[in-house]
């Protein structure tokens, strides 16, 4: 699963340590498939699961964590799918543990919140007849843990719109990509003191993928039509459309610019994307990629087929762009003083309509 490393303006649990949380979910997700998997398998309630929590992983040394990427590694027979999650990554996280994650200089303040709000702990709500119903099962109680993770801290959290636990294009990256894929889904810079909204960057170990989403009515047919508009035909209708390209560049150039200002080499790669629809270009556009409902399928199928690990100049990027983004969100502990006090403000109030 690529890792939703921010999404629009919430705050999001890496821009507190994009050094930790990377390592951490690949290892909780790892484990609490297992976990998932063993008590289907077995049919009974796993209760005692020897596992690092989030809370404890951040304190305790990782000897259980490495004892266990041993022991999955001298298994004989896995799944397919099995081996994509334990693959991915591994050599980073092997670095992670080593450089990283001991050293804590901004370490949050732990409660019993934290374990509560941020761990996660998949359960069988129905009984799978096959594998892969678990794994979907699975799959989707973790990326509604993914949200959590890209919308709220132990201190702050974010109001979530509801229409992206519906999103399939959110769904799709980050349930389908490898894990090693750092995802910023339509995140908002702030670009000379004013909040500028732009499409989806991937991150991959080698790359940077900037895309512009252009899908409206299915079977749509877009057609360039000028520099600024684009024709969008829907049977006998014909509409204009802004031109994605001018989202894409202006992406292109704000993601450039922080790129160039902290010495980051990684190349940029742009697309327009319509999963729905069809775009006809006659023209030629330089390093723009056109995807659409008859190129989706095996563009997608080789965005998967990373190998890599994720790399230090991933991370820099990541960072980078993590500092230039706008957040919005609210303080925990105020929503819970607001929540206290409103029993006694009412009380008081009623008490002075009585005198």
């Amino acid at each position: 699963m690529a890792q939703l490393v921010k999404l629009q303006d919430y705050v999001s649990r890496y821009q507190k340590d994009l050094k930790r949380y990377p390592t951490q979910f690949v290892r909780l997700k790892r484990i609490q498939w297992d976990r998932m998997k063993e008590e289907w398998e077995s049919g009974e309630k796993i209760t005692i699961w020897d596992q690092e929590d989030p809370v404890d992983v951040e304190e305790k040394p990782h000897k259980g964590f490495l004892k266990r990427i041993m022991k999955f590694t001298h298994k004989k027979k896995m799944s397919s799918w099995e081996e994509d999650i334990d693959s991915e990554g591994k050599e980073d996280i092997f670095h992670q543990i080593n450089e990283g994650i001991t050293n804590h200089g901004v370490e949050e303040e732990i409660d019993s919140e934290e374990s509560s709000t941020f761990m996660f702990q998949p359960t069988i709500l129905y009984h799978p007849q096959t594998i892969e119903d678990l794994k979907r099962m699975y799959m989707d109680q973790l990326f509604q843990f993914q949200i959590k993770w890209a919308s709220a801290t132990l201190r702050e959290k974010s109001y979530v719109n509801p229409k992206y636990y519906r999103d399939s294009l959110l769904r799709a990256f980050t349930q389908r990509l490898p894990d090693s894929y750092l995802l910023f889904y339509y995140p908002i810079f702030q670009i000379k003191k004013a909040p500028v909204e732009i499409g989806i960057i991937i991150l991959t170990p080698t790359e940077c993928i900037c895309i512009q989403v252009l899908e409206e009515e299915v079977q749509a047919v877009f057609v360039e039509d000028g520099s600024r508009f684009w024709k969008k035909k829907v049977g006998k209708i014909d509409k204009k459309v802004l031109s994605p390209l001018l989202g894409l560049n202006r992406m292109e150039s704000i993601v450039k610019k922080i790129f160039k200002q902290n010495e980051i080499d990684l190349p940029i790669r742009k697309v327009v994307l319509s999963r729905n629809g069809y775009i006809d270009y006659p023209g030629s556009s330089f390093g723009v990629e056109f995807i659409d409902k008859r190129k989706y399928a095996d563009w997608f199928a080789h965005l998967k087929k990373n190998p890599s690990p994720m790399k230090h100049m991933q991370f820099k990027a990541a960072q980078f762009l993590l500092n230039s983004v706008q957040t919005t969100s609210y303080n925990r502990i105020d929503e819970d003083e607001q929540v206290h006090n409103i029993p006694s403000m009412k009380s008081e109030s009623f008490e002075e309509e009585r005198t």
